[in-house]
């Protein structure tokens, strides 16, 4: 047989003679000190920037949320360090103080505001009930609706009820508070008002509390509600708002049993 032809053998040589794939070349000891040198410059000018340059440093405090307290008073309990570095201010430490010192606040949010700002959110707790102060004062404690006395006012806010605990009777009042001592009792308060219906909220004048399961309203024009204990809150602001309509002119209302109210006088 014949071998193969020139031709033939010319075409082979080209495809063994054709370029090798190339390999990747590894980064050599002078590029790999170049890089480590590259980050750790990089790092150090982050850090200075962060801690030692004046361009990220605490200049600014922003206040929102407030209704009550001045952006002022909350700024100055904040006590927040002007001029330090951003990032090292203790959000956590401002956030207590703020606490601490204003009891009014309810929950605070302290945001890094970049490059030179703290904001501080704010939540103000909001009156349900209010206290007569001890000593005839004339002034008032505000209770929020976790039963926290929070503040003293020197007016009433409108359309807040007052609370009054009638708890120095002998009998079923001092067992009820031996038993669920005066803080409970005050939560239960807390959870009536919550209840009643938005319609008579604003003529509910007293929620007064006797005992435990003795809890009642004073409404304007003379009206009291029979309110009995905070459980089934829901059920007995459906029969009294059903009361209320069916005798208007009606002057005591008893939903302490909300499957069976009554109402009676005029």
């Amino acid at each position: 047989m014949a071998g193969p032809t020139t031709a033939e053998r010319g075409a082979d040589d080209d495809l063994d003679s054709g370029p090798l794939p190339r390999r990747r070349r590894r980064p050599g000891p002078r590029a790999l000190i170049a890089a480590a040198v590259a980050l750790v410059l990089l790092g150090g000018v982050s850090v200075w920037a962060l801690y030692g340059s004046s361009w990220l440093r605490a200049e600014r405090v922003s206040v929102s949320g407030t209704r009550v307290l001045t952006e002022a008073q909350v700024r100055e309990a904040a006590e927040v360090p002007p001029g330090d570095p951003l990032i090292s201010v203790d959000t956590d430490a401002i956030e207590s103080r703020l606490l601490e010192k204003l009891p009014r606040i309810d929950s605070v949010e302290v945001i890094r505001s970049w490059p030179h700002g703290i904001g501080l959110k704010v939540t103000e707790r909001t009156p349900v009930l209010i206290v007569e102060a001890a000593g005839n004062s004339g002034k008032y404690v505000e209770v929020d609706a976790k039963g926290v006395r929070f503040a003293t006012v020197s007016r009433a806010p409108k359309g807040v009820p007052v609370l009054e605990l009638a708890l120095s009777r002998p009998g079923s009042s001092a067992a009820s508070l031996r038993r669920f001592g005066e803080d409970r009792l005050v939560r239960e308060a807390v959870r009536v008002a919550g209840d009643i219906p938005a319609a008579v909220a604003p003529d509910t004048m007293v929620v007064k509390v006797r005992s435990y399961d003795s809890i009642s309203l004073e409404l304007s024009g003379d009206r009291t509600v029979a309110w009995g204990s905070a459980e089934k809150g829901r059920a007995k602001a459906r029969a009294l708002s059903a009361l209320m309509k069916a005798a208007p002119d009606a002057g005591h209302f008893d939903v302490s049993v909300p499957t069976a109210p009554a109402s009676s006088g005029s």
